[in-house]
């Protein structure tokens, strides 16, 4: 008679092999991951499951898919996987030892030393300096039913000059366009399709930007040591640890490089997002005018941010849809199991974000725009804790995600006490997704004065 307590052991896991492609095949599916990120992770796991080897030029690249393996990379027990290893393959030249380009001790070291200046008192002395900034900007668009307006690259604009006044405590003023050209030039960049410096071409110009926006803020460097400035830059030059030390020039550069980068390139990427979905959906931009006019008042409150869920709701699902980054890349530094495979050290593990936020299995009707789904009732972003992973997670999530928030619902807050907007009758939105969501042609979207 058998033991019901005893059960067979586990079936030892199996080793995860590269999957054979032709040349033609291969090339066609690469080309694919740069313009179609969300159908290049589809057609990959349909046809060889969550768990995807190919091997380039020496190179080891696995392809994990679904909310698992995101919690398996985000948790990462162990440390089995490294940032630093896998980012600096990709935007290491462009953006080197930005936080997310850190690991272990030496992260925890980093993101200590910089969360003083997104706490609660710093993040409402934030909203308090860039309420004025939003009013003005948007006040000035123009509205015209004739004459649309371009709103990626005027959002990248306002986005810029408050990080600018936030995180350098200063008006960029005729610096603003060069700067802004720099940054973009950067991320451009950072994920060349042909990662050689051939002078003249991407990279080449991505690594003289770089060398701009050091020479940039070093030059600044003097005054925010010396000065007593609550921007983030002068809490990155004062901030010591327990020991008394302070960051190196070296480093404040580096991480004001990289939180300018992410500041302005991510919102701006979710407030063009949020922005078409809400001309696409007019029912929907009238529920998010009728909330704001609920709050009662001209200057938005940093209590009143509680009081906005709708517009958190529209938030989250535009990062859904389209999110800012399309995959968080990892280096597996030891060998680790995913669903009964055994996966080798020294691979670039990528999950895909893009792809986890289509799948049937946690979202209903994944391709349809719906935010209520992000409601208490029925909290579909709950159905597993890494199914919705817009701002990554773990101890790399994004260290300035309440900030982004708020500064996305103040521009919110003014555009629709403002304005009413549309799109030309048949416009879909042409995105690309790679290296940051935004759409190929601005957005262009219509203007109408509320009366």
């Amino acid at each position: 008679m058998s033991n019901p307590d005893l059960h067979p052991p586990a079936s030892p896991p199996r080793e995860l092999r590269p999957v054979k492609l032709g040349l033609f095949e291969t090339l066609r599916l690469v080309r694919l991951s740069y313009s179609f990120p969300l159908e290049h992770a589809q057609e990959l796991q349909s046809r060889f499951g969550n768990a995807v080897m190919q091997k380039f030029f020496r190179v080891t690249f696995v392809n994990l898919y679904g909310a698992d393996a995101h919690r398996l990379a985000l948790i990462n027990e162990g440390q089995t996987f490294s940032n630093k290893k896998a980012w600096d393959q990709i935007i290491g030249r462009i953006f080197p030892n930005g936080l997310m380009l850190r690991d272990g001790d030496d992260h925890r070291y980093h993101r200590r030393l910089m969360q003083a200046g997104f706490k609660s008192h710093a993040m409402q002395r934030y909203l308090h300096e860039m309420e004025p900034q939003v009013q003005k900007a948007v006040a000035d668009w123009p509205a015209s039913n004739s004459r649309p307006l371009l709103v990626f690259p005027v959002f990248k604009q306002l986005t810029l000059d408050l990080a600018a006044s936030i995180f350098l405590g200063m008006n960029l003023g005729r610096d603003a366009t060069r700067l802004n050209r720099a940054f973009e030039t950067a991320v451009a960049a950072s994920m060349p399709k042909v990662p050689l410096a051939i002078p003249g071409g991407l990279l080449w110009r991505g690594i003289r930007a770089r060398q701009f926006m050091c020479d940039y803020f070093r030059k600044l460097l003097p005054e925010k040591r010396n000065g007593d400035g609550t921007d983030m830059f002068s809490l990155l030059c004062q901030a010591t640890d327990e020991q008394g030390n302070q960051y190196t020039d070296q480093e404040v550069i580096d991480h004001m490089i990289f939180l300018m980068m992410a500041a302005h390139d991510t919102t701006t990427s979710t407030l063009t997002s949020m922005t078409y979905a809400l001309a696409r959906h007019p029912e929907w931009q009238e529920r998010l005018y009728r909330e704001v006019q609920s709050l009662g008042v001209e200057h938005l409150r940093y209590e009143d941010l509680e009081r906005m869920p709708e517009t958190e709701w529209v938030m989250k699902e535009a990062l859904r849809m389209y999110p800012p980054l399309s995959t968080l890349p990892k280096f597996s530094t030891a060998p680790f199991e995913f669903e009964g495979l055994r996966i080798p050290a020294g691979a670039l593990v990528a999950t895909y974000p893009i792809h986890t936020h289509y799948m049937p299995e946690y979202w209903s009707q994944p391709y349809s725009f719906d935010p209520e789904r992000f409601s208490d009732e029925r909290a579909e972003h709950k159905n597993h804790a890494y199914c919705w992973v817009p701002f990554s997670g773990g101890a790399h999530m994004c260290i300035g995600l309440h900030f982004a928030i708020m500064q996305i619902k103040l521009v919110m807050f003014e555009m629709l006490r403002r304005y009413q907007w549309s799109i030309a009758p048949g416009y879909e939105m042409p995105v690309q997704q790679s290296p940051i969501s935004k759409p190929r042609d601005g957005l262009p979207v219509f203007l109408e004065l509320r009366s």
